[in-house]
């Protein structure tokens, strides 16, 4: 188990959508604006799910039932590696690059319906392990970015960062 302290991971991609219930396109950058969430985003707005956030391993779960899915499929903004997101604690604190500072305000979500996501994967893994936070500093963040978990030990696991996949 790691402090907090010892806790972090990397961007692995920043998505969007302008409507809200379908997947979501990857993008080389995303500006992240305070008390708001990702520009030009859907989901973006004055509430407690400014930004959603789901760990790349969660996708590969899925991926290993043989569906074709991969960042953005699941409606989230931030694809994250090396952190077990829905480990961490409502009110952890996560810096994400060199400025950007957010909030953890819901670990899940309820899925009253099947969504759109559902039915075009056949899966949605953001109801049981998919967070949302709230953007407490803005900033840019992209790919490759650190996220640092911040605050008290919330007993987050750290997971290995796998190597990028080679594509020829």
């Amino acid at each position: 188990m790691n402090t907090n302290q010892e806790a972090s991971g990397r961007i692995v991609a920043v998505s969007t959508s302008r409507t809200k219930g379908v997947k979501k396109k990857n993008i080389m950058r995303g500006k992240l604006i305070k008390e708001y969430g990702l520009e030009n985003d859907a989901h973006a707005g004055k509430w407690h799910r400014q930004l959603s956030l789901l760990a790349t391993e969660n996708i590969r779960e899925v991926q290993q039932k043989g569906l074709d899915v991969d960042s953005g499929d699941f409606a989230e903004n931030i694809t994250t590696e090396g952190l077990a997101l829905w480990k961490l604690l409502v009110g952890t604190k996560l810096s994400l690059g060199d400025n950007v500072l957010v909030e953890v305000t819901q670990i899940g979500k309820t899925c009253h319906s099947r969504c759109a996501i559902y039915h075009q994967v056949g899966d949605c893994v953001m109801p049981k392990k998919g967070i949302f936070a709230r953007v407490l500093k803005g900033g840019i963040v992209q790919p490759g970015d650190v996220i640092q978990v911040l605050g008290a030990d919330t007993g987050s696991e750290v997971l290995p960062i796998v190597q990028e996949r080679q594509v020829a």
